[in-house]
């Protein structure tokens, strides 16, 4: 027997479905609280020095924390490339605008401080909060577009096809539910930022990052659970009616998809799944708290929690769904028949066991060696800070 055969493909295509969301939820621990530190940049600090302050807390780890961007874009790539074909083809123009604004945040960090000039700094501080929020605002955004299904069709020979031109299927986009989608996503990463500032900060930009990031908490609590009673009464689901055959091939259109009936249906068939929301119900809340009374680690602790609960919920409840068509049902995709060939999958889970320890270890060794608090002394002693 071949030794991928001892996991069955259906089985590898469900492990593979988790590490997405492994990967998703690392970036957003990660790299969140980066983006949320650009989008409260602006406000944080009121004076150079201060903003100086507020850069280097994410200075010496934004780059690394890219890698889970990287690993989660690539492992969409490798593992799921129908998927990454029409999500792709969908949102052209949103992925454009993250990358530019993601090309923001390097640019910005090495040459903000090549001039005295305060006009010029301020511009780049600006060019930070672009970096920051734009993604945090855009990825919300997509999430709330694929609860709703993607307007999409898939040929014969599985070529993914969207009306409109490109500058419509952006607009397209931004509709209500979507945008409050965007905010949640963008309320939730200002308040991972905030309690990461707190952590890394003393003084001033530690108490306005605390009463932005309760505001911040606030918001992204109740947008959270209005998001969700809309997507109980106003947002139809998909239900699978019938499996193409086990351990088939990955063609979507094997499978029969119907619209209708609720995403909320699924806790009724899978309860357990109801911790993700109270995960991310109660991480978010207890961040807010924990910014309000000033508790710097557990706070970190409770808006990852959070986060993990949020994204969490989204997966779980569409499962098997990955990315639903909201004009040819029968062409949604699911992990059952959108995914890489069985080898393929097995490969990567060997390469991923090997490596991923490594990426894991070599981050919390990283984080150790910065542990403590960003001082003013400590960024002017420094010839190497931002």
């Amino acid at each position: 027997m071949i030794l991928h055969e001892f996991i069955s493909f259906d089985l590898l295509r469900v492990i593979w479905w988790v590490l997405l969301g492994v990967l998703l939820i690392g970036f957003a621990l990660t790299d969140g609280f980066d983006m949320g530190v650009g989008a409260l940049l602006p406000f944080v600090g009121k004076t150079d020095a201060e903003r100086r302050l507020v850069i280097n807390t994410i200075g010496p780890v934004w780059e690394g924390n890219q890698v889970w961007f990287i690993l989660g874009g690539g492992a969409i790539f490798a593992a799921w490339p129908p998927l990454y074909a029409v999500s792709f083809s969908g949102f052209y123009l949103a992925m454009f605008a993250v990358l530019a604004a993601l090309i923001l945040r390097p640019v910005g960090f090495k040459y903000r401080s090549k001039r005295e000039s305060a006009a010029w700094r301020n511009g780049w501080d600006w060019a930070l909060f672009v970096g920051g929020a734009v993604p945090a605002l855009i990825f919300g955004v997509a999430v709330g577009n694929v609860l709703q299904g993607v307007p999409f069709e898939l040929t014969d020979f599985l070529m993914p096809m969207y009306p409109g031109n490109f500058f419509m299927k952006f607009v397209g986009l931004l509709n209500p539910f979507a945008l409050l989608a965007g905010v949640v996503s963008l309320a939730m990463l200002l308040m991972h930022g905030a309690a990461w500032l707190t952590l890394k900060t003393d003084g001033p930009v530690q108490l306005r990052a605390r009463t932005i990031g309760t505001v911040a908490g606030v918001v992204a609590l109740v947008a959270y659970a209005l998001a969700g009673v809309w997507l109980a009464l106003g947002i139809p689901g998909y239900q699978m009616v019938a499996q193409a055959a086990a351990n088939g091939p990955s063609n979507p259109l094997m499978t029969e998809v119907v619209r209708g009936g609720s995403w909320l249906d699924a806790y009724a068939a899978r309860p357990w799944i109801a911790i993700a929301p109270v995960m991310g119900l109660a991480g978010i809340a207890l961040a807010t708290l924990g910014l309000r009374a000033g508790r710097e680690v557990w706070t970190l602790l409770f808006s990852k929690l959070g986060i993990t609960g949020v994204i969490g919920s989204v997966g779980l409840t569409m499962f098997p769904f990955i990315l639903p068509s909201s004009r040819q049902p029968s062409a949604s995709l699911t992990v059952w028949d959108a995914s890489s060939s069985h080898l393929t999958l097995f490969v990567m889970l060997v390469v991923t066991v090997i490596f991923m320890p490594l990426i894991l270890a070599y981050t919390a060794w990283v984080y150790k060696v910065l542990w403590g608090k960003v001082t003013p002394d400590e960024i002017s002693n420094n010839q190497n800070s931002y």
